[in-house]
């Protein structure tokens, strides 16, 4: 009997283009004063909202977890988004993630994600986050001294304030992430309409 088949997703919303061109640019800025070897740059094509990061799934369960979603997000009416500030996590001192924050005028990302986290959570292995926080992963620190971190925070605390555009995000996506050797490619393979009043 052949292993079932797995595919590595997450759940997430898609970034306007004028906006990912705006993160594209912050990107470039930090680029200039890091070298290559500290940190790996979210291509831009990849930039995006993700509500819950999977892992790997059983491809029998799609069709079940794309009506879960369907059934647990409907209610909600689109959310008008704000892409603003930069950060890092867990903090300056030793910087893993560099992030550009997502925050939300009507207070509802918070429901969305908790609801898309319900209705996957038979699909995954993975435990729900601890505290959702809306962000886009601009760069991943690898190997970050003192000096790096330094000049990271430097550059952070200049561009803290950056505000990078606010749209309507009508739709949330069911991704697959396929591991090659140039990178992860993503596909949508299932989308949720937020049509709710």
């Amino acid at each position: 009997m052949s292993a079932p088949e797995h595919h590595r997703l997450f759940i997430a919303i898609r970034i306007p283009e004028q906006i990912k061109h705006a993160m594209a640019a912050a990107q470039s800025e930090l680029r200039q004063a890091l070298p290559e070897r500290v940190v790996t740059w979210t291509k831009r094509e990849q930039l995006h909202l993700t509500l819950k990061f999977l892992g790997n799934v059983d491809v029998k369960c799609l069709d079940a977890l794309n009506e879960q979603l369907r059934a647990a997000c409907q209610g909600f009416a689109p959310l008008t988004l704000r892409a603003e500030r930069i950060g890092v996590f867990p903090d300056a001192h030793l910087p893993r993630v560099v992030w550009a924050g997502l925050t939300d005028v009507e207070g509802q990302l918070l429901k969305v994600q908790s609801a898309v986290e319900t209705a996957s959570k038979n699909s995954t292995a993975l435990e729900p986050e601890k505290r959702f926080t809306g962000h886009v992963t601009l760069a991943r620190a690898k190997r970050i001294n003192r000096s790096d971190s330094q000049v990271l925070s430097g550059l952070l605390a200049d561009m803290a304030d950056r505000l990078f555009g606010e749209w309507t995000a009508g739709e949330i996506e069911l991704m697959r992430s396929a591991l090659g050797a140039d990178g992860a490619r993503h596909t949508s393979i299932g989308i949720v309409h937020l049509s709710g009043a």
